[in-house]
């Protein structure tokens, strides 16, 4: 993999720079590589490795780790694809701007775009479930749903209070993340020395199921603590110097979250028993418990609150604006693109994406809406690595990363592997709502043919 220029007009590599933010009413570049960095690690941790663990120990055994390495592989594909294309066009939009770009058909871009923002707000309303379970416990009894709520009310404020505001919250939550992992592994390690742990463990498969098969179970749970290297490509247009930026920060925060995973999950595993993690919706709280140092288990409990806040909170920067650039590529409703003239905020697009946040945590579970996350993304993640292929025909007056053919060829692969481990149910869930973003879409169409826009039967200009 290895950056390059256009080769159109015969353009050399670094001659013209990526395309400058928009004017006036624009996002504001607040993002630097390095906080982009963090935010990128900041959506991988505070996802699923607080909260899907036990899960994926039932399906896999006490080998948990075959499971996020191989899931860890499988998105590495997919990260390779949009490290190119967010270098191509960073722009706000991510998703449905790519598969515009390579399909010219505004219904298909808009339905691959909303179905990403279905699965951030999926994907957050899942954390804010799990903000009210057994780490919140350690504290206080307080039903499920109205933690759920609080939380998802909570985000839409610091959304509104800025970017940089949010990306600056999410370091300081990122480090504290880290720092719950690295307990962990310091858990684990002393276990091992003290002749506490059981090392077999964490190569042993779940009884009456292949190697092969109950890696890859376990991988499409797994893949959950992975995903969120898609999200940050919907902040292109806040960050500073993005084609640059995006390959380093996207594979240095798979880089250090694999790592991380690895070593916590084979550490987990050794501490405590398969069963006890499978049973637990806060399994790597089971470890502080179980472990041979002394770690007050409010204090894991409150790191793991505070990584569960910030998967959420950054899930939600992405569906909002992701939102913005769909309304300023005309494939949603206006409204969309307002933003709060104080802050240069998204008003409009946060507040209809903590509204649907609010009915999904009121509507599902943890592990409903998890794997309906999961179910959306990967078929978003198939096309996305198609539309790489298309691309290539599209050459830009800027220099970008560009990955080996086979990157997106194995990446489409991967999707269609995955995809045979959702459950129809989930695919019913995911259906209803893409369902709501056809309900957009048709509003958004009949108010641009009441307009007589051109619109209506020709693609937004990009």
């Amino acid at each position: 993999m290895s950056p390059r220029g256009s080769r159109a007009g015969n353009i050399p590599v670094g001659a013209a720079a990526v395309p400058a933010g928009p004017e006036g009413g624009g996002l504001k570049r607040a993002i630097t590589p390095g906080l982009l960095l963090f935010f990128i690690v900041g959506d991988i941790l505070g996802g699923g490795i607080y909260a899907r663990v036990g899960q994926v120990a039932g399906e896999t055994g006490g080998a948990i780790w075959v499971a996020f390495l191989l899931a860890l592989v499988m998105a590495a594909f997919t990260a390779g694809s949009y490290a190119e294309l967010v270098g191509k066009y960073p722009r706000a939009g991510g998703a449905g701007l790519y598969v515009h770009r390579a399909f010219a058909n505004p219904f298909v871009s808009f339905i691959v775009a909303f179905a990403v923002v279905a699965s951030g707000i999926a994907s957050a309303s899942a954390l804010a479930r799990a903000f009210g379970g057994d780490y919140l416990s350690e504290f206080v009894d307080v039903p499920v749903i109205l933690t759920a709520l609080a939380l998802v009310v909570l985000i839409a404020a610091v959304n509104l209070r800025g970017i940089e505001e949010s990306v600056k919250i999410n370091v300081g939550f990122t480090l504290v993340e880290m720092g719950g992992l690295a307990l962990i592994v310091i858990v684990a390690v002393a276990a091992i020395v003290g002749g506490d742990a059981e090392p077999s463990r964490a190569f042993e498969f779940k009884e009456g199921s292949s190697l092969l098969g109950a890696a890859l179970a376990g991988a499409a749970i797994a893949f959950y603590a992975l995903i969120g290297f898609e999200d940050s490509v919907n902040v292109a247009e806040e960050t500073q110097d993005p084609a640059r930026a995006y390959p380093k920060a996207l594979f240095g925060a798979l880089a250090v979250a694999g790592a991380l995973y690895l070593l916590v999950t084979i550490g987990a595993s050794m501490v405590v028993p398969t069963g006890d993690l499978a049973g637990s919706s806060g399994a790597l709280l089971e470890v502080i418990k179980q472990g041979p140092l002394a770690i007050p288990e409010k204090l894991f409990a409150a790191i793991g609150l505070l990584a569960l806040s910030n998967g959420a909170l950054i899930n939600m920067i992405m569906a909002s604006r992701l939102l913005y650039g769909m309304a300023q590529e005309g494939v949603v409703p206006r409204p969309f693109a307002q933003v709060l003239t104080s802050r240069r905020t998204p008003w409009f697009a946060i507040a209809f994406t903590t509204a649907i946040s609010a009915v999904l945590v009121a509507t599902g579970d943890l592990d409903a809406l998890a794997d309906t996350t999961v179910a959306l993304l990967v078929v978003v993640f198939g096309i996305v690595n198609v539309s790489v292929l298309v691309l290539r025909r599209d050459p830009v007056e800027h220099e970008h990363f560009v990955v080996p053919l086979l990157v997106p060829v194995i990446g489409v692969g991967v999707s269609l592997a995955l995809l045979t481990q959702i459950e129809a149910e989930i695919y019913g869930r995911a259906a209803i709502l893409v369902a709501l973003g056809v309900v957009l879409w048709i509003v958004n169409w009949l108010v641009l043919r009441r307009q007589g826009d051109q619109a209506v039967t020709a693609p937004p200009s990009t």
